[in-house]
C-alpha cells in the first residue's frame, strides 16, 4: 500500500470536469456536514477522468476516476476565488489509488470510467457494480493556446476529524466546449441525489486531453467531527470550532 503521507503526481490525464445546479438543492445541501457551508446554488462539480499509462504517475499506475461532491462556500482555494468542495463520491479503477484516497479521508468505491473521443465528441461513462450511473456527451474543438493553472481545494473526514488538501492544477482546455447532455442513469443509487436539473444549467466547465496535478504531501486538520444529532442514524457531522489548521502525521 502506497504511503498516504508521500505526494503524487498525475500528468497529460484527459478530464472532464463540470459544474451544474442540481434537481434537488435540498438533498444535495443536505450531504454537506454540519458546520460547513454549501454554495448558495448548491452547485454541483463532477471530475472524470483517465490517466492511460503508469508512465504518466509517479507511482499510482494507470487507473480511472470520477468524483462529485458540492460546492462550498467560505473554503476558497488560496485563491481566495476559486471555491473549494466537499467530496461525496470517489469512483476509482485502481486498488492501489483507491486503499490510497481512503488513508487520505476520500469517500472511495471500486468502478470505472471511460472517455471516448470521436472527432468532435466526447462521451463518457461511470460505471458502479457493473451499473452505468452516470453519462455525459460534450461537443469540442480544438486544444487551444490557453492555460487553467490554479489550485482545488476539497475537504473530507478522516479519523474523526475534517481535512482540508490543496491541490496544485495545470490543464490544457479544448475551445470551443459544450456540454450536451449530463445523465444520472441509476434512481436507486445515492449518487442520483447530485444529477443536475432539467433543462440543464453549467455553471462552468472544461474538457482537457492533458490535465496534470498533484496529491499533495501533507493534509491540514481543520477540527473534530461530532456524530449526529440523532443517536445510531446516519447524518452530517458537525466539525467542532476554533481549531486551528495543522498539518496531520502519517
Amino acid at each position: 500500500m502506497l504511503d498516504p503521507a508521500v505526494p503524487q503526481l498525475v500528468v497529460n490525464s484527459r478530464t472532464l470536469h463540470v459544474s451544474w445546479l442540481p434537481a434537488d438543492p435540498e438533498a444535495v445541501a443536505a450531504l454537506v456536514p454540519a458546520g460547513l457551508r454549501p454554495h448558495p446554488d448548491r452547485q454541483v462539480f463532477m471530475n472524470q477522468y483517465v490517466v492511460d499509462d503508469e508512465s504518466q504517475t509517479s507511482g499510482l499506475g494507470s487507473y480511472s476516476l470520477a468524483y462529485l461532491g458540492v460546492t462550498l462556500a467560505g473554503a476558497d482555494a488560496p485563491d481566495g476565488v476559486t471555491p473549494g468542495g466537499w467530496w461525496t463520491h470517489y469512483v476509482t479503477s485502481s486498488d492501489r489509488v483507491r486503499d490510497y484516497a481512503l488513508a487520505r479521508g476520500a469517500p472511495a468505491l471500486p468502478g470505472h470510467t471511460t472517455i471516448t473521443v470521436r472527432r468532435d465528441r466526447v462521451a463518457t461513462e461511470t460505471v458502479i457494480d457493473g451499473v452505468p450511473v452516470i453519462r455525459t456527451q460534450v461537443r469540442i474543438g480544438e486544444t487551444g493556446h490557453d492555460v487553467r493553472n490554479g489550485h482545488h481545494r476539497y475537504l473530507t473526514a478522516l479519523h474523526g476529524q475534517l481535512v482540508s488538501s490543496i491541490y496544485p492544477v495545470v490543464a490544457e482546455p479544448v475551445n470551443p466546449f459544450e456540454i450536451e447532455s449530463v445523465e444520472f442513469l441509476e434512481p436507486a443509487h445515492p449518487i442520483y441525489a447530485l444529477r443536475p436539473e432539467n433543462p440543464l444549467t453549467i455553471a462552468w466547465g472544461y474538457y482537457a486531453p492533458r490535465s496534470s496535478f498533484a496529491y499533495p504531501g501533507g493534509l491540514s486538520l481543520l477540527g473534530e467531527l461530532e456524530p449526529s444529532p440523532t443517536a445510531g442514524a446516519p447524518g452530517p457531522q458537525r466539525p467542532a470550532v476554533g481549531i486551528v489548521d495543522q498539518p496531520v502525521g502519517r
